[in-house]
């Protein structure tokens, strides 16, 4: 058995252990392990605890909202997140931030992203079929509607 292999199996793990390598997925058997981002716009070190990972992701999204659209199946906090970053926009300007909205809207593609706020998935399956631009406005009126749509406040451990 040649020792190479081995000897780079270890370096890999030890790598990977001491958070030399970045990750794009939560841990195997995590509750969001369907959650993917791109390594490319996202730098998670593999030594981080599930927690972490998502609360770093949700920085890299208020930070840099279109980066969104790097991650499939995103996490009810990345979603919130979003949603913090379009109500913010929304209160500043009187131009709706459409981008987001449609970044939204394309993450409820996959049956697999769990749902951010009661009846979302419901309101963007509605609207399928329909050309993005009123998808994303039928969206924004949903959020609209709902009582304190985005006064979600978060406990931090």
């Amino acid at each position: 058995m040649p020792l190479m292999p081995i000897v780079l199996d270890l370096l890999s793990k030890a790598s990977h252990a001491l958070g030399f390598e970045t990750i794009d997925r939560f841990p195997k058997h995590h509750a969001y392990a369907r959650t993917r981002w791109d390594r490319a716009y996202f730098d998670i070190a593999s030594d981080l605890k599930p927690d972490a990972i998502e609360r770093a992701l949700c920085d890299s999204i208020a930070n840099t909202p279109s980066v969104f659209a790097h991650i499939v199946n995103p996490t009810p906090a990345m979603q919130r997140t979003l949603l913090a970053v379009i109500d913010t926009r929304l209160r500043r300007s009187c131009n709706a931030p459409l981008d987001l909205v449609a970044l939204l809207v394309e993450a409820y593609t996959s049956p697999h992203t769990l749902e951010a706020r009661p009846g979302l998935r419901a309101a963007i399956d509605a609207t399928r079929g329909q050309d993005m631009r009123e998808r994303v406005h039928a969206t924004l009126a949903f959020l609209g509607a709902m009582p304190a749509a985005f006064d979600v406040i978060e406990a931090q451990d």
